[in-house]
C-alpha cells in the first residue's frame, strides 16, 4: 500500500521538491548579486584610490616645477605616486607650470585601477591699479 500525505492531492505528486529547487535558485542568484556589488565597490573605492594618488602625485611635481621644492618633478611625482600604492604611467611638464600625471594602481580586480590629474600655479588676480 502507498503511503499518501495527509490531504495531498493524488495528481500533485509531481511537484514535491518544487520548493527546494525555488530556494537554492533565489540562494543563488542573491550571491550572484553580492559578488557582482562586492566587484563593483571594489572598483569604486580603487578608483578612488588612484584618482587621491595622481592628484598628490601632481600637486607636487607642480611644486617642484615652480621651484618650490628643490626636486625633479616627474621623480618626484614618482615618489609620491609610490607612498600611495600607484605608479606613475605619464608625467608630463606643461607651459606655464601645469604638470599632468597620470598613476596605475593594482588591484584585487583583473584590471588595474587608473588616475589622472593636472596641477598648476594658482591663478594670479586681476591687476589693480
Amino acid at each position: 500500500m502507498t503511503q499518501r500525505h495527509k490531504g495531498a492531492d493524488p495528481d500533485s505528486r509531481g511537484e514535491l521538491g518544487a520548493g527546494t529547487v525555488t530556494v537554492l535558485a533565489s540562494v543563488g542568484a542573491a550571491l550572484v548579486l553580492l559578488v557582482g556589488a562586492l566587484g563593483l565597490g571594489t572598483a569604486a573605492v580603487s578608483a578612488a584610490r588612484a584618482g587621491a594618488a595622481a592628484d598628490l602625485a601632481a600637486l607636487s611635481a607642480a611644486d617642484a616645477f615652480r621651484g618650490l621644492h628643490p626636486a625633479d618633478p616627474c621623480a618626484l611625482a614618482e615618489q609620491t605616486a609610490l607612498r600611495h600604492g600607484a605608479a606613475v604611467t605619464q608625467c608630463e611638464l606643461q607651459e606655464g607650470g601645469t604638470v599632468l600625471v597620470s598613476v596605475s594602481l593594482s588591484t584585487a580586480l583583473p584590471w588595474p585601477a587608473e588616475g589622472t590629474a593636472r596641477a598648476g600655479p594658482p591663478p594670479m588676480p586681476p591687476f589693480q591699479p
